[in-house]
């Protein structure tokens, strides 16, 4: 089975991101990321998805476990998990040049989509 996982950690909160291919769907702790709340930070959560445009993950899944920390603090943990998961998965399974590409729309938008 093709799958990577990745975490992502904002203070205390900590976000493991598991991703297989799929169909394009994003859960977080068993939830659809559509009701991710607070509804106000609700699109913190999807930048990523949306820097990058949905054909870029509409063939993985992600799942995403996240624990500790606010709600502001796992919002953010669960934005990085989601973009060093697809990073790691085109370094993986699709090839370096795409994977190259990603990394750098990302850090173009913000540096802590990446680094730790």
């Amino acid at each position: 089975m093709e799958s990577v996982q990745t975490f992502g950690r904002k203070k205390t909160a900590v976000a493991v991101a598991f991703v297989k291919r799929g169909v394009g769907r994003v859960k977080v702790n068993g939830v659809p990321i559509e009701l991710v709340q607070p509804e106000a930070l609700r699109f913190k959560v999807w930048e990523p998805i949306l820097l990058l445009g949905a054909q870029r993950y509409s063939e993985v899944d992600i799942r995403i476990r996240v624990k500790g920390g606010g709600y502001t603090s796992q919002l953010y943990a669960i934005r990085q998990a989601i973009a060093k998961g697809l990073v790691a998965w085109y370094q993986k399974y699709v090839d370096e040049a795409s994977k190259r590409e990603i990394k750098e729309i990302l850090t173009t938008y913000d540096l802590s989509l990446i680094h730790i």
